[in-house]
């Protein structure tokens, strides 16, 4: 059912322009509904942020809908799950327009992976046309970190446009803004963010022949395949690459970083000086904070990176050598290709849990989520340990990686208690997140006992008490 509600073709279009259109399949009357509940709560209590979905529940039905199950089950996988930042868009008539820019990950400071673990849906619960302040987006831009594409050519933005219940399922990296509101009507857009828990297994689906760079790349990933490589021709350009990789044109970078994958194991040591180097010089500009990194970015977010990423387990050796550089970006950067990677090994195991114990918490943070990407059993006790770390994001991804590891951690439940009383709202939700997916009823009965305290209430409001 899910293959033919989302198919092959859909999927594809998804990986190269990074968006898909979905209708959710209800009734006019349900969209007016959840309209009309918006502009109560709009003008009365104003915008309650994260916790628009317990205020307006009938949203949930949106998620629950087959069509957008479906979109969202072949991208991310089974066993997805709803992250706790939501938010309720309004842009009432004569709104300004918004810069360009990209989510971050609520403050977060993610690499902008190159395999698709996070989107982002866009729910519209009213039609929309041009005047209203559409949400614009730069398709197949979603892997640049900058709109230089808009500016050579401005007919490359794209307003999201149509009926009341249209779901756009983005790339969570997509370049986007609100448009001005010309028009004398509200516009509501609810934006929710979803997150892949597992690692695509074997498929029958087969190779995207006409596909290249990044695209294939995401496809081969999502089927298991191995990586293609690139024709003979390619191989006499080691030089080229390496100098369009290190260059300041995007698009031409974007097609080394996989050119260069292809190569396979033979340009590994040049990928690795070149990582060396990038991550010398580009640590601290990577993680200030900028359109396409509104809270800052990731040390690990470097071209290099990604190449030997997309290169798979013939670079697995040298990362483990990088792992215990004296550099810490270095070793940042290590340890979350090890994980990007997804190929679980003594080495790579042993690596990861070294960098859980580093005195950066970069390397922590990123160690910590590498280990739940592989879903790393060996090293549940090891996360552990971590959960206390001074460090918030540190705290958030290992709590996130004993969710990803589930019931072989589920001996961890007693750790995970005191993340429920975090100062930091999403560490409390990730460790309820690991409670739940631990299924054991040690984890059930905490889960239950605090849920039953901070339940929340969708009727009661500041003109209804009680």
């Amino acid at each position: 059912m899910i293959d033919q509600l989302f198919d092959d073709g859909a999927l594809r279009d998804f990986l190269r322009h990074g968006y898909a259109l979905i209708d959710s399949d209800q009734p006019p009357e349900f969209h007016r509904n959840v309209c009309d509940r918006l502009d109560h709560i709009m003008e009365s209590e104003g915008n309650p942020g994260n916790n628009i979905l317990p205020r307006v529940p009938e949203i949930q039905t949106i998620f629950d809908a087959p069509s957008v199950q479906a979109a969202l089950t072949r991208i991310l996988g089974p066993g997805y799950v709803m992250h706790p930042h939501r938010h309720c868009h309004h842009r009432p008539p004569g709104a300004a327009p918004q810069g360009w820019h990209k989510d971050d990950y609520v403050y977060d400071q993610n690499v902008r992976h190159h395999r698709g673990r996070w989107v982002m849906a866009f729910y519209y619960p009213q039609a929309v046309t041009t005047d209203m302040g559409p949400t614009a987006i730069l398709p197949g831009q979603q892997h640049h970190d900058t709109t230089a594409a808009l500016e050579a050519d401005p007919a490359a933005e794209m307003s999201i446009t149509g009926p009341a219940g249209t779901v756009a399922i983005v790339n969570f990296n997509v370049w986007h803004r609100a448009c001005a509101n010309t028009s004398q009507l509200n516009r509501y857009m609810l934006k929710f963010q979803f997150l892949r828990m597992q690692e695509p297994t074997q498929t029958d689906t087969g190779a995207w022949e006409d596909a290249e760079g990044v695209a294939r790349y995401q496809w081969d990933w999502l089927r298991q395949a191995a990586p293609c490589t690139p024709p003979a021709s390619a191989l006499d350009g080691v030089d080229t690459a390496m100098a369009k990789l290190q260059g300041d044109d995007e698009a031409a970078r974007l097609q080394a970083t996989y050119t260069l994958a292809g190569m396979g194991a033979s340009v590994v040591p040049e990928l690795v000086d070149c990582l060396r180097a990038e991550a010398t010089l580009r640590a601290e500009v990577k993680i200030a904070k900028s359109p396409a990194n509104p809270a800052g970015g990731n040390p690990a977010d470097l071209a290099s990176a990604h190449a030997l990423a997309a290169m798979g387990p013939s670079a697995i050796d040298a990362l483990v050598d990088l792992a215990g550089d004296s550099n810490w970006s270095v070793r940042a950067t290590a340890v979350d290709v090890l994980g990007t990677i997804g190929r679980q090994t003594a080495d790579t195991s042993s690596a990861l849990i070294g960098g859980l114990q580093d005195d950066n918490f970069w390397v922590r943070r990123n160690a910590a989520e590498a280990l739940g990407i592989l879903a790393a059993t060996d090293g549940a006790e090891d996360i552990g340990h971590v959960l206390q770390d001074e460090d918030w994001r540190v705290r958030l991804n290992g709590s996130g990686a004993l969710a990803r590891i589930g019931p072989p951690a589920a001996s961890l439940a007693g750790k995970v208690v005191p993340l429920l009383a975090d100062e930091n709202r999403y560490v409390r939700d990730s460790a309820l997140q690991a409670l739940r997916r631990f299924d054991s009823p040690e984890a059930t009965d905490i889960l239950l006992r605090h849920l039953t305290t901070s339940r929340w209430c969708p009727l009661t409001s500041k003109d209804s008490t009680f």
